[in-house]
């Protein structure tokens, strides 16, 4: 953005605001003459203002990060050629300490202003534009600069395309801005987890030498204890202090579930042993017993898991078809995380991980395929199905984990509804009381997708999309069957409601039997129980 350019949003700044003055004066004006429900206006006019507020902090930041930028270029163009790395440190610290005085915060809060300024405005160009038109917020432009820190320019570019970019390859189902932040950030991560240039298996090796437990002392006789652990065992964790916090609520206990989970994890760490296996032949046999073995060629020589046991917990694992056979190394999807490290997987498949089902997914672009019902009861496949499909309560912005959640029927039973997963939800207990006492009510949902919400005022707010990707094949199924590129992923409207499996895995290929992985890959694909297509999924244990 140039001088000219940053005239021009401050001058638009100035004509929104005068344009929000007349929404404001004219909505909350309820005494106005032919309005058949002023008090509706009234109400509506706040809305408007308030969206319209909105759109005016994003467009304010993009000036703001502009102005942020230039002076800094300014600073660096008056100071001249730093003659040594002291000189430079120095430099830099003056103009951060100048913009920190300016603007009234901490010189940590300037540096932060002026890093995310400077990737803004020279490597992201549309995240900026889309900060400058109030499409996406400061805290959007801000988590779509952390999450391509370390990133080349090319992924960067690519990231951003993926959320910002309607005609990118794959775009992402929902603009950026529809999301919170919270959310927003859980699937650039993903995203980014998937497409790194460097393997998951690598970068989780090097980080799980990093696990910790930390301590710090707080006020009023509380402290904080925090433990940075494997993806997979950090959501066991939760899931079984949740799942037994659960079972201590009732009508005679009046903590909540908050201090259920925290009570729930004290006492097991205080009254079980914990001495992490024993020592000799015999914690060595404990821990190989609970782990199975890794090699040092897999792990670098690191030891991964630590003599931790595999979670037994409800723990759901969506894995490729290929990288659970080891052909390729495309991540696996942990239910409440994101995106695991096939190796660990395969892992909690292995040890049996009991929440572990097999889900046979369109191979054309990676999303898991209906299950029909006809009875009312939601039985526990489709529950499990309704995990992946939403992953958490479908209410926009609720971030509560699907393992909580209630499933409910969109259209009721009673007025002719069915039990399919198209005419489910999962809401959260908050937001299933919320429709069922309210005058908020949820839309119809598809095989892939979760309902969008209308509020009372009749919004219509969508639900988060999930961001299905078609596998990654082998390069020799490539090569036999002559694609070369992934397929594009299909809309709902040109997907059948029972999808055979893929040409592309044709019988004579299976037959070949290249390998023993071929021969299982076969019988992985092929299910011997009789169904309609090839949508049921099957529990492995």
């Amino acid at each position: 953005m140039d001088s000219r350019a940053a005239v021009a949003t401050a001058e638009a700044l100035s004509v929104s605001f005068a344009e929000l003055a007349v929404v404001l004066r004219d909505g909350t004006d309820s005494g106005c003459s032919g309005d058949a429900d002023p008090m509706r206006r009234r109400a509506d006019g706040f809305l408007d203002g308030l969206a319209e507020i909105s759109r005016l902090d994003a467009k304010s930041a993009a000036l703001k990060a502009w102005l942020a930028a230039g002076y800094n270029s300014a600073a660096e163009a008056l100071a001249g050629p730093a003659t040594s790395p002291e000189d430079n440190t120095g430099q830099e610290m003056a103009v951060v300490a100048e913009v920190a005085c300016v603007l009234t915060v901490s010189e940590r809060a300037a540096g932060a202003l002026l890093a995310e300024a400077h990737s803004l405005t020279t490597a992201l160009p549309l995240t900026f534009s889309a900060l400058q038109a109030g499409t996406i917020s400061w805290q959007h432009a801000r988590i779509m600069v952390d999450e391509t820190v370390n990133l080349d320019p090319a992924g960067a570019q690519a990231l951003e395309a993926h959320f910002l970019d309607p005609h990118a390859v794959n775009p992402a189902r929902g603009f950026a801005g529809e999301l919170i932040p919270g959310r927003f950030r859980h699937k650039a991560r993903t995203w980014r987890e998937r497409h790194h240039p460097v393997s998951i298996e690598k970068r989780h090796i090097k980080s799980a030498a990093d696990r910790r437990l930390e301590y710090a002392p707080d006020r009023d006789g509380m402290a904080w204890l925090s433990a940075y652990l494997p993806a997979d065992q950090a959501a066991a964790i939760w899931d079984r202090a949740t799942t037994a916090a659960r079972a201590l609520q009732g009508p005679d206990e009046d903590r909540n579930l908050s201090q259920l989970r925290a009570d729930t994890l004290a006492t097991c760490l205080l009254t079980n042993n914990i001495t992490g296996g024993g020592t000799g032949d015999e914690g060595r046999e404990k821990s190989s017993g609970a782990t199975g073995e890794t090699s040092d060629e897999e792990t670098g020589g690191i030891a991964v898991s630590g003599g931790v046991p595999s979670p037994r917990a409800q723990v759901l694992v969506t894995v490729p078809v290929m990288a659970l056979l080891g052909l390729t190394d495309e991540p696996a999807m942990l239910d409440g995380y994101g995106p695991i490290p096939p190796s660990m997987a395969r892992q909690l498949i292995a040890d049996g991980a009991e929440a572990f089902h097999r889900v046979l997914i369109d191979p054309r672009d990676g999303a898991p395929l209906e299950i029909g019902r006809t009875s009312y009861r939601v039985t526990k496949a489709q529950r499990q199905w309704l995990r992946l499909r939403d992953g958490k309560c479908p209410f926009p912005g609720c971030s509560n984990h699907s393992l909580d959640n209630e499933a409910d029927h969109l259209l009721a039973w009673a007025k002719g509804g069915s039990t399919g997963i198209s005419n489910l939800g999962q809401p959260c207990r908050k937001h299933h009381r919320l429709r069922h006492t309210s005058a908020w009510k949820p839309t119809t949902a598809t095989k892939n997708e979760p309902p969008s919400w209308i509020s009372p005022t009749g919004r219509q707010y969508a639900s988060e999309h999930p961001d299905w990707e078609p596998p990654t094949w082998p390069p020799e199924i490539l090569e036999v069957t002559g694609h070369q590129e992934p397929v594009r992923p299909l809309s709902d409207d040109t997907l059948p409601e029972s999808t055979p499996p893929s040409s592309t895995l044709s019988g004579s290929l299976l037959a070949e039997d290249r390998s023993p992985a071929w021969a299982q890959l076969g019988s992985a694909l092929q299910d011997p129980e009789p169904s309609p297509g090839w949508s049921r999924p099957r529990t492995w244990r």
